[in-house]
């Protein structure tokens, strides 16, 4: 386990050692005894938190705190900046699903998650709870990783996989980093757009639009918490402008790009996903 120090903030974060058996999956380990306010940045997965020991993360949202242990968001989870977390002792295993996976995973469709947080329980029953009680017994990082991505194929194999027309669309997007013509990904499937767009939303949680606007602010997001300018960002960023990149980064964070380029949850990365981190420049 390596220490992220970022300002006040330092986090124990462990990495998986070999990639997971389902493709499109990532994880990390966290051991973070005060996690102070951060803001939940919105991210292009759909995220897991399986929590263990004894704190529990709080997320502060427009109805109030709430306490999580095994939840689940969809894919541009705290849109808006409406989502803060906090906690004391806090320790999990955060899992990112690539949306074309997260079906198969969990059983339902991120657009069944609505944009909101959904107990584990909910969705994998006993087996949820379960995991927490190994994770918290497992002697190691490496242990616990094994003992999540045992699982996570498990679900995978047993679930429905999406249309390859969808999963083929939302890699265009990944790889052409959100600036793809997304008029035209009915075209090249050979689908009609009304017949796209539904799938795409109902299989994957979100427009194909939305999803590239996602994708670009991801990357963009990250690029500046590298401490890249703003102006080089949205030049080559596929933005019109610096005001434009501005407008999108309040749209999605609602702070401003040099306060995103601050926040933790962004930072962390480079730690926590380095290969990722390092396919975002």
């Amino acid at each position: 386990m390596r220490t992220f120090v970022h300002g006040a903030t330092a986090w124990g974060v462990a990495s998986p050692r070999r990639p997971s058996g389902v493709p499109g999956v990532t994880m990390a380990g966290f051991h973070i005894p005060d996690l102070r306010t951060i803001r939940m940045v919105p991210h292009p997965a759909v995220t897991l938190l399986v929590g263990f020991g004894a704190g529990t993360p709080v997320l502060d949202e427009a109805g109030g705190p709430r306490p999580v242990g095994n939840v689940a968001a969809g894919p541009g989870f705290g849109s808006g900046g409406a989502v803060l977390a906090r906690g004391e002792n806090v320790e999990c295993v955060q899992v990112r699903l690539s949306p074309v996976v997260a079906r198969a995973v969990l059983g339902v469709s991120p657009a069944d998650l609505d944009g909101a947080v959904v107990d584990l329980d909910d969705l994998w029953g006993r087996e949820a709870s379960r995991l927490r009680d190994r994770l918290s017994g497992a002697p190691s990082w490496r242990d616990r990783f094994a003992l999540t991505d045992a699982l996570l194929v498990r679900w995978h194999q047993a679930g429905p996989p999406v249309d390859p027309e969808v999963a083929w669309a939302w890699r265009r997007i990944v790889s052409g980093r959100g600036l793809v013509r997304v008029e035209g990904l009915a075209v090249e499937v050979g689908w009609s757009r009304k017949r796209l767009w539904s799938r795409f939303r109902a299989q994957l949680g979100l427009p194909p639009k939305r999803a590239a606007k996602l994708v670009r602010f991801d990357r963009a997001a990250h690029r500046l918490t590298a401490g890249e300018g703003a102006a080089r960002v949205a030049a080559e960023g596929g933005y019109a402008d610096q005001s434009h990149l501005h407008r999108e980064v309040v749209a999605f964070t609602g702070a401003t790009p040099s306060a995103v380029a601050e926040e933790p949850f962004l930072a962390v990365d480079h730690l926590a996903w380095p290969g990722l981190s390092r396919s975002r420049r």
